[in-house]
């Protein structure tokens, strides 16, 4: 394999310790201020107000479990403290488990103690977070049951909701996947659109506006799109990391890769759905990419109950 990168380098793990606090704080005040301000409405409230629970004492505690209505796999566990803490800094979560855990249908994961007023106002929010990137680990784990007998990596896409794609990426490879690229910044991914503008330009091959790329960003990987194999003479000349294949069949696929013949990592994408990458697995990729356990996943269902 003449790739400069491993394996590793080219499908990475988000851990929750690389994801700025900082980020995470803000997307919760935002989450808090939406529901208890009205943020995004025309004059919102100045102050956060739950008209409901004023029916609560002050001085009332309480004890709430969370619980998997559903088989889930876990997702949002570290949200759980910074949550409280926008609304009660005295409330407290205590769990065994952790992000990544396969929850059976029934069984709780943790436990809310504290002011059952800020209790009640931070349930909602919290269960919103849970629910949705916990939905998105539930769903990557199918796929990568799907894998399991495989040494081909899923990997996930840019196809993220706005602001939210860190998140996003780190319940992906919650539910055991990995991580394509974060962003524009940290690959050279030449597309089909990208090849589309250059063919206006024949002063340089290919090659050269890659050699020109690597000279620039020589720390970066580099990353192929084709849509035929027609394409591959005048790509593997230009020496990429990792070519992609989109939206090859199966038939096409194996003739990609008995070309290509160790030249280059390879990588499948386009309407990757189970049935079809139960196929894929076994004809020697190295990556699988798709977006669909991120855009195409279902909120899971999880009970904040009274204890």
């Amino acid at each position: 394999m003449p790739s400069r990168f491993t394996k590793d380098a080219l499908s990475q793990r988000l851990t929750w310790e690389r994801i700025d606090l900082k980020y995470i704080r803000s997307i919760i005040s935002q989450a808090k201020a939406e529901d208890m301000s009205g943020l995004g409405l025309k004059n919102p409230l100045t102050h956060p107000l739950d008209v409901t629970s004023e029916i609560i004492p002050n001085t009332a505690q309480g004890k709430a479990i969370l619980v998997a209505r559903i088989p889930i796999t876990l997702c949002g566990l570290h949200l759980i403290p910074l949550i409280l803490e926008h609304y009660d800094p005295s409330l407290t979560f205590q769990t065994v488990h952790l992000d990544g855990d396969n929850i059976p249908k029934g069984h709780s994961f943790g436990i809310l103690e504290g002011s059952s007023k800020s209790i009640l106002q931070a349930e909602r929010v919290l269960l919103n977070f849970l629910q949705y990137l916990s939905g998105i680990a539930t769903t990557t784990k199918v796929y990568i049951d799907c894998l399991s007998d495989s040494e081909t990596r899923l990997l996930d896409t840019r196809k993220t909701t706005p602001l939210y794609r860190i998140l996003e990426k780190y319940a992906f490879v919650c539910g055991g996947a990995h991580n394509h690229r974060y962003g524009l910044y940290d690959r050279i991914m030449i597309k089909d659109n990208h090849l589309a503008v250059l063919e206006s330009n024949d002063k340089l091959s290919l090659a050269e506006h890659i050699n020109l790329l690597r000279s620039q960003f020589p720390k970066l990987p580099v990353q192929i799109e084709i849509d035929s194999t027609k394409q591959l003479e005048l790509v593997l000349a230009a020496e990429p990391d990792c070519i992609l294949l989109d939206n090859f069949s199966i038939k096409e696929t194996q003739e990609a890769i008995q070309i290509i013949n160790h030249q280059s990592y390879i990588e499948a994408s386009g309407g990757i759905t189970l049935s079809h990458l139960a196929k894929l697995k076994t004809l020697g990729l190295d990556f699988v990419s798709t977006g669909a356990p991120i855009h195409q996943s279902q909120w899971v269902d999880i009970g904040l109950d009274w204890s």
